[in-house]
This record gives structure tokens, C-alpha cells and sequence, in this order.
């Protein structure tokens, strides 16, 4: 088992990170490229040409990769490092998630709201349970986690609302298949991307205090 939980699969092709030297499926790390005029460029989708160079997704390791200037190593050569690439990194993997949420709605795949995500777990469809950080804690709570599914409770309800064309939304649900998996590891690198406190992502605080 890799970082984050992730299950290795040999049919999965596997990476290495350039900071930690530690390897597993290339779902559990952010791909980056050497682009124009030397400049490091974040590949989230995993699809531009060139060499890749892989680093963990945690914001910590990523930090650390940039501050020890470790690029350079990977590329073989000087490379120029972009003042906000962290930033960048969050964000393109922000859009990930929250497009992978839009497909999966657009598919008949998820719903949002608190009747429809109800009756979904209800009838045991639902893979994952996505609940808002600003929501009613009261409120969340009535809802469970789909048995043997994934909870997902570090978007806020404005990033949430984005991936269902409104402005905010506090509970949503993914169908069991492809797109829930998909959702699932986007999440897994964008947590790993978000600040942390004492070393515990939001997500995971936000199971303890829950």
C-alpha cells in the first residue's frame, strides 16, 4: 500500500518521487515537466510531452522540492522554478476534482443536496459521500458514510456548488463505478496539497472532531 492508502496494482505503472525516493502508482503523485525557457510546468493531467518528474502529492514534499531546488536533479539540468508553483499545483488539482464531479453529474452519477444524497445512500448506490468544511455540522452528521465507500469532507461548499453548476452545496454523492474511483484519487492528491496543521490533513481533522 502506497501513500495516502492508495492500493498498488500491477497494472498500474509506478513513479518515483524525487524527494522522498519512494514509489507507487502514479495516481498518488503530480507529474511536472521542464517547458518553455526552462521554466517547471505542473502536469495534473499527466499528458504533456516531455520527461516527467514526479513528486509525492504533499505539500510538504512539494515545498521541500523547491526549496532544495531538487528539480534541477530530476531534469538533469538548471530549471527555473515558478514563485507560486505550489499554488499551482492546488489549483490545477482542484479543477480535476471538481471536473471529474461535473462529469460524473452530467453521467446521472451524482447528485447534490440533501434529499437526493439521502435517498441515494438510502437505496446503497451511493461510492462516496462529499460534505462541505462550512456546512452544519449538525446537518452532515445525519448522513453516513456509504458502507465500504469513501468520505470526501475537505472542499469547501463554494468549491463543492462549482462542480454542480451552483453557487454553494453542502452534501453530494457519487454512484458506485469508474467516476467515483476517478473522484476518489483526485481527492486523495488534492488532501495531500491542502495546508496542513501538525501534520494532519484537513480532511482527517475534520474526521476526528466530527
Amino acid at each position: 500500500m502506497s501513500r495516502g492508502g492508495r492500493n498498488k496494482s500491477r497494472d498500474e505503472p509506478e513513479r518515483r518521487c524525487i524527494v522522498t525516493g519512494e514509489t507507487g502508482p502514479k495516481s498518488g503523485f503530480v507529474r511536472f515537466v521542464v517547458g518553455p525557457e526552462d521554466v517547471i510546468f505542473p502536469d495534473v493531467t499527466g499528458k504533456l510531452p516531455g520527461r516527467g518528474i514526479y513528486v509525492s502529492a504533499d505539500r510538504g514534499v512539494l515545498e521541500k522540492a523547491v526549496a532544495k531546488r531538487m528539480f534541477s536533479k530530476g531534469a538533469k539540468k538548471q530549471v527555473r522554478i515558478p514563485e507560486d508553483l505550489v499554488d499551482q499545483v492546488e489549483a490545477g488539482l482542484l479543477k480535476r476534482l471538481q471536473d471529474a464531479i461535473a462529469i460524473a453529474r452530467k453521467a446521472g452519477r451524482a447528485v447534490a443536496g440533501y434529499e437526493k444524497v439521502k435517498a441515494m445512500l438510502d437505496r446503497e448506490e451511493a461510492r462516496v459521500l462529499l460534505q462541505a468544511t462550512d456546512g452544519s455540522e449538525r446537518g452532515k452528521g445525519k448522513l453516513s458514510t456509504p458502507q465500504g465507500g469513501k468520505w470526501i469532507g475537505f472542499l469547501t461548499a463554494d468549491e463543492l456548488g462549482q462542480a454542480f453548476g451552483r453557487d454553494r452545496v453542502i452534501h453530494a454523492a457519487v454512484a458506485s463505478g469508474t467516476l467515483a474511483q476517478r473522484i476518489v484519487e483526485e481527492a486523495a492528491r488534492l488532501q495531500g496539497m491542502r495546508h496542513t496543521e501538525g501534520g494532519i490533513p484537513a480532511a482527517e481533522r475534520e474526521s476526528k472532531n466530527a
